[in-house]
């Protein structure tokens, strides 16, 4: 009789440990399903609706002008040692990566514009931690040689006016750059590039290239200190070159005196950290706009906005065709006195925002068009995670038969009615 039980025991535990494995393995499906899904595949699937905008071009010798595709976001905010958790890095550190790596392997930018706040504990990071951070962000946003990123100045990065010096500037400078005046070709060339016999200022001096001004918007108080007053120099020897460009009478003695190559005749795009003044988002409309309660709140200057002084030296020195600018982590389009329009650029991070985005551009020497590029909605992917969740559940409680006996009475005439 004991080998009897013994061999029934067998018998039933065989069915019920390839149930176990059964069970198993469809849990093990549906979790590595949605991570895929929700970590990777939904980003191409969101940016692949992403197209660049069509701007009219002309011929100029028989060859069509050449289109720049430019790529502008904004305050990605690495969070660093003091106030980033490990998990909130996790999670947003890798939004930005595989959002960043997608747009780059769809959308083949020539170049990159990241509109300051690259990090957010810039401003007082030691040395160490600032290493530590510098290494992340080249790992997240790696790309081509023959993309070229730049990357604008932002108060989080060197710190607010009065916390502002020579050496976190001059940091932030040996890794990405001290360059202001930065030019252009649709071609994936930049000036320096280009033969110094064709480096000759008659003529069509270079028709296709495009001026962009990289500004230190942090460093725009307007208080004589020595760090603003270097940075409104060097954007007054920029405003005097611009302005011999686009002289089309010849005849100034100062110009005619220029030994470098002049730039091109087109009016510069200038990119900043800080907004130009504005009043308030009151006016600044759509779905990545500021939340409707804040809209209305007065913008404080020199802090949220430039102030009107150095608003009016900027477009007075530089006469931008376009201006784009971050640090509101909200989408507006603003028309400024003189006809420059700026656009503000929202946050790439979902811990600023749910629905990131960036804009893309299309420049030629005459023209541009914008159009903007959302990434995945961080509710989005909560929800599907959150169904997920439920439908394992459920699983599980049908496997073990716990659902209540009405549910699990239609569960068993669906699974009937699906195997006939």
């Amino acid at each position: 009789m004991a080998l009897v039980r013994w061999g029934l025991k067998r018998q039933n535990f065989h069915p019920l440990r390839r149930r176990r494995r059964a069970l198993l393995l469809k849990l093990t499906v549906v979790i590595i399903s949605v991570l895929l899904f929700c970590e990777y595949f939904i980003y191409y699937l969101v940016l692949f609706r992403c197209h660049w905008p069509e701007v009219k071009t002309l011929a100029h010798g028989g060859r069509q002008e050449p289109v720049l595709k430019a790529m502008f976001l904004a305050d990605t905010h690495l969070l660093g040692e003091i106030r980033g958790h490990w998990l909130d890095k996790l999670r947003r550190e890798w939004q930005m990566e595989r959002a960043f790596q997608t747009a780059l392997w769809l959308l083949q930018p020539e170049v990159v514009f990241i509109l300051g706040d690259i990090f957010d504990e810039g401003k007082w990071s030691s040395d160490q931690a600032w290493a530590d951070d510098v290494q992340r962000f080249q790992r997240m946003f790696r790309h081509d040689s023959h993309v070229q990123l730049k990357v604008v100045i932002g108060n989080h990065d060197v710190g607010f006016h009065y916390q502002m010096s020579k050496y976190r500037i001059k940091r932030f400078e040996k890794v990405f750059g001290s360059e202001r005046l930065l030019s252009l070709k649709g071609v994936k060339q930049d000036l320096s590039m280009l033969p110094l016999q064709r480096q000759t200022p008659e003529l069509g001096l270079y028709p296709h290239l495009h001026s962009f001004v990289m500004v230190n918007s942090v460093a725009m108080e307007g208080d004589g200190c020595i760090i603003c007053s270097e940075e409104e120099a060097e954007l007054r020897e920029i405003s005097r070159k611009l302005n011999c460009s686009q002289e089309q009478v010849p005849g100034s003695s100062q110009c005619d005196r220029e030994p470098e190559p002049r730039l091109p005749l087109s009016a510069p795009v200038l990119l900043q950290h800080y907004p130009l003044y504005r009043a308030s988002d009151a006016n600044c409309s759509g779905e990545d706009a500021a939340p409707p309660e804040e809209r209305n709140v007065p913008f404080e200057e020199k802090y949220d906005v430039l102030s009107r002084e150095a608003s009016q030296k900027l477009l007075w020195w530089l006469r931008p065709r376009l201006v784009l600018s971050g640090h509101t982590h909200s989408a507006c389009e603003v028309l400024h006195p003189g006809g420059a329009p700026e656009v503000s650029v929202p946050s790439f991070s979902w811990r600023n925002r749910n629905n990131p985005s960036f804009i893309m551009g299309s420049l030629t020497s005459r023209d541009y068009a914008l159009s903007k590029c959302y990434l995945p909605f961080e509710d989005t992917v909560l929800t599907m995670y959150g169904a997920a969740a439920g439908f394992l559940m459920i699983l599980i409680l049908v496997h073990f038969e716990h659902l209540p006996s009405p549910f699990l009475c239609g569960w068993k005439l669906c699974r009937l009615h699906m195997r006939r």
